[in-house]
C-alpha cells in the first residue's frame, strides 16, 4: 500500500496537508515500511500561488505520480477530502506525532 504523509525535518507529522513543506512516500508492505522517501513539495509556499484548483490539481497530479492510495494527516479542509474522495484515495485524519509509525497504525489491518 502506498502511503502519503505530511512531514517535518524531524519525522514528525506536519499539521497541515494542503501547506506541507515535505511529504513521505512510504510503500506498506506486510505490516513493515518497505521503503520510505521524503519530497520537498513547498506546498506552505505554493499553497496561495494562483487558484485554489490549481494548488489542488498540483497535490493531485503528485499523488498519481506516485501511485498513492492513503493519505494520512492531522487536517485538512473540506475542499481536499472531496477531490480525494473523487480520486479514489482514503484518507486518515487526526494523525500526530511520529509519521512512521502513524502511517503503520493507520494501515493495520488494511489490504497492502
Amino acid at each position: 500500500m502506498i502511503v502519503a504523509v505530511p512531514v517535518t525535518d524531524d519525522g514528525m507529522i506536519d499539521p497541515g496537508w494542503g501547506r506541507a513543506g515535505r511529504v513521505a512516500v512510504a510503500d506498506v508492505q506486510a505490516g513493515t515500511i518497505a521503503s520510505w522517501q521524503a519530497f520537498d513539495v513547498r506546498w506552505d509556499q505554493l499553497h496561495d500561488v494562483g487558484t485554489e484548483g490549481g494548488h489542488h490539481a498540483r497535490v493531485a497530479v503528485f499523488l498519481r505520480e506516485h501511485g498513492v492510495e492513503t493519505v494520512v494527516a492531522h487536517h485538512m479542509g473540506p475542499p481536499m477530502l472531496n477531490m480525494l474522495d473523487k480520486m479514489g484515495i482514503h484518507v486518515a485524519l487526526e494523525a500526530s506525532g511520529d509519521a512512521r509509525r502513524a502511517v503503520l497504525a493507520t494501515t493495520v489491518g488494511r489490504a497492502n
